[in-house]
């Protein structure tokens, strides 16, 4: 039974991880609807907080809340896990995750009442911090290992840096034309 729960676990973490790539995608498509003309800016607009809607409501949320209960589950079905380091480490960046997914729901919400206080840019950014946790939480569980924290958490800032150096040159090109 827990290869099954298991499998849940992962298809859900993949559908919500989709459904936090794909989100903020559509705040800084939305975001730059806003430097369009009159109708396009409305008609752009009321797409996009549709789109949005559709995403966060059937599929971020349902498949957050799986992954949670399936990872509950299976916490459940072998308490041992809860006596590694590197599962206390992996279950505070599913926190931090929660909470990033929060703060999208908190953007997506703003935008419908048109506040963009983002920028494009910063947008970019933030979307990749979903991927350092996903990046974070990956390797913990494949390699179960909290006792080369030092060189994961020198591996992470590294890998935040290269993404962030590529949407500032994403950026430049993207101007540039």
């Amino acid at each position: 039974m827990y290869d099954y729960i298991k499998a849940i676990h992962i298809i859900f973490v993949v559908c919500w991880m989709a459904g936090l790539f794909y989100i903020v995608r559509l705040f800084i498509y939305h975001t730059e609807a806003q430097q369009k003309p009159e109708p396009a800016r409305t008609i752009l607009s009321d797409q996009f907080e549709i789109m949005e809607r559709k995403l966060w409501y059937i599929i971020a949320i349902p498949s957050m809340l799986l992954t949670i209960a399936a990872g509950i589950t299976m916490l459940v079905m072998q308490p041992v896990w809860l006596k590694f380091g590197w599962m206390h480490i992996k279950l505070t960046f599913v926190l931090l995750l929660v909470v990033y997914h929060h703060i999208c729901q908190s953007k997506m919400k703003q935008m419908r009442k048109g506040a963009f206080k983002w920028t494009s840019t910063q947008l970019r950014i933030w979307n990749e911090v979903a991927t350092i946790f996903l990046f974070a939480i990956v390797f913990l569980v494949v390699l179960k290992s909290s006792l080369n924290w030092l060189f994961g958490v020198i591996g992470l800032i590294a890998f935040t840096l290269v993404i962030m150096s590529a949407v500032k040159i994403y950026k430049y090109y993207r101007q540039k034309s």
